[in-house]
């Protein structure tokens, strides 16, 4: 019995060695688990914040081009590369790159040996990638050794079909050599609003641009963003196009109609001036330099009636200097209703109906007549220009302030000549202009007056510019930078946004 004892005792030594092994190799095991997976962790950490570096970086770079193709942005794309003016539509075929590069880096995206070349452009266009208009980053060289963004550049261009690799008009084709508009009005098979890209350009479209930004890091970590963009107005339910697509001015005062109606100041000091310029008092944010191109001073589109002699012998003739523009002959009267002047549209009671239905509709103030200064917004600014709507009369009388933005009026606008305006004045509908005081103020930018209301059919009445003699101001000075200020759009609508693989 003891001996059976003891051996039993005998065979359960070193059970606790085998068992604090097992235990140790179980710890082990499970350190050995927890250390890959904290390396696995601390890589997917790694991967991930590299992923959202480039993520966030790609997509600072989108925001940069898309804030810079504002004309209100001091960066404004338009004061260095042409291409890019608003208003302006840019052509196929012409890439403009932003580029942001580190000190001691080159980047060259259009060229293939660059280490940051753009594969994808001609992923979109079948065409290797090229550029005209290369513009630096407010970051490029990390300006004050502020480091910026890690994007690398940024690419602008217009879109087709191709390159989105949409079958827009429903054609069967991927069209590649017609560029893609945004129309807001678009209709629907109802007839119906239905905002939506359009191949080719429409009055009430604008253009739809790509942004495509690369953004990388040392670690070989990438990412391409892009968007799809179009410029937009004020905040409305469909976010429509800016308040007037383009609407240029081939005068400085253009009487559009039929047999106008003219009176001006005998006053020296009063002119009307078609040399492109800025208002001296009151600088554009944006820096905009006026252009070399002249327009006319005084224009009129019937030459058929008797609106140039009417113009023409109003003038007095001390004064013919006064009236400069486009041709060099003075007093500068001359025809602007055919090809290369007022759109024909805007000659014809339908095209203005529409033309003030759409200021109206986007307009940041709507004011009924009959109204004076003190119906004006306060919040009108410089940095802040408004489209102001008068429904009726406008009667301006001691205010000497300066205004800023498109005035529309439908009535009479009686001027008070101790007033400025910079920017679009619209008198159409009764298509009156009427001072018959005297002051000091100025007009920066362009005037039309069109009668609406007075003519048969379709055909505009006659609109009527009165200046009584002893009447004056210094006068209308044509001036591009503020006619483009005013129209500028608020923002660039993202239409789309999506990550391309790589």
């Amino acid at each position: 019995m003891r001996q059976g004892h003891k051996a039993r005792r005998r065979s359960e030594r070193g059970i606790a060695l085998l068992i604090a092994i097992f235990v140790l190799l179980l710890v082990s095991v499970v350190a050995i688990a927890l250390l890959v997976s904290s390396g696995t962790e601390t890589a997917l950490g790694a991967n991930y914040r590299s992923s959202s570096t480039v993520y966030y970086g790609a997509l600072a770079g989108l925001e940069e081009a898309r804030g810079r193709l504002l004309p209100k942005n001091p960066n404004y794309f338009g004061l260095t590369t042409p291409a890019l003016v608003y208003g302006t539509t840019l052509p196929l075929g012409q890439a403009v790159y932003v580029v942001n590069q580190l000190p001691g880096e080159t980047i060259v995206p259009w060229d293939p040996s660059d280490k940051y070349y753009d594969r994808e452009y001609q992923n979109e266009f079948g065409v290797a990638a090229s550029s005209n208009s290369p513009v630096n980053s407010v970051w490029n060289n990390s300006p004050g050794g502020i480091p910026g963004p890690v994007y690398k550049w940024v690419r602008i261009n217009a879109a087709t079909e191709q390159s989105l690799y949409i079958d827009v008009n429903q054609d069967g084709t991927f069209d590649n050599t017609t560029a893609l508009f945004y129309d807001p009005a678009n209709p629907d098979y109802s007839g119906n609003p239905w905002p939506s890209l359009i191949v080719g350009p429409r009055s009430t479209a604008v253009q739809a641009l790509e942004i495509t930004g690369l953004a990388a890091l040392p670690n070989g970590s990438k990412k391409i963003l892009q968007y799809l963009v179009a410029a937009a107005g004020p905040t409305t339910p469909s976010e429509g196009p800016p308040v007037v697509p383009s609407l240029t001015f081939p005068s400085a005062l253009t009487m559009d109609g039929n047999s106008v109606t003219f009176s001006v100041p005998s006053a020296a000091a009063f002119q009307v001036d078609g040399t492109d310029q800025n208002d001296p008092l009151n600088a554009l944010p944006n820096g905009c330099t006026p252009g070399a191109s002249l327009v006319t001073a005084v224009g009129y589109t019937n030459t058929s009636d008797s609106s140039y002699s009417n113009i023409y012998s109003a003038i007095p003739a001390a004064n013919y200097g006064k009236y400069s523009g486009l041709g060099g002959t003075t007093p500068n009267v001359s025809p602007v209703g055919g090809a290369g002047g007022l759109p024909a549209a805007l000659q014809t009671v339908s095209g203005m109906n529409s033309l003030v239905q759409t200021i109206t509709q986007n307009a940041d103030v709507v004011i009924n007549g009959p109204a004076t200064q003190s119906n004006l917004p306060a919040a009108m600014s410089l940095t802040n220009p408004m489209t102001i709507v008068v429904n009726g009369d406008l009667t301006l009388n001691g205010w000497h302030a300066t205004g800023f933005g498109i005035l529309l009026v439908t009535g009479t606008f009686t001027y008070d000549p101790d007033a400025s305006w910079d920017g679009i004045i619209l008198v159409i509908g009764s298509g009156v202009m009427s001072s018959h005081q005297t002051g000091t103020g100025k007009f920066y930018g362009a005037m039309l007056v069109a009668n609406t209301v007075g003519g048969a059919g379709n055909q505009l009445g006659p609109s009527s510019f009165d200046f009584t003699s002893a009447s004056s101001s210094d006068g209308i000075y044509y001036s591009s930078c503020w006619v483009n200020y005013v129209q500028a759009p608020v923002k660039y609508k993202v239409l789309s946004f999506h990550e391309i693989p790589q």
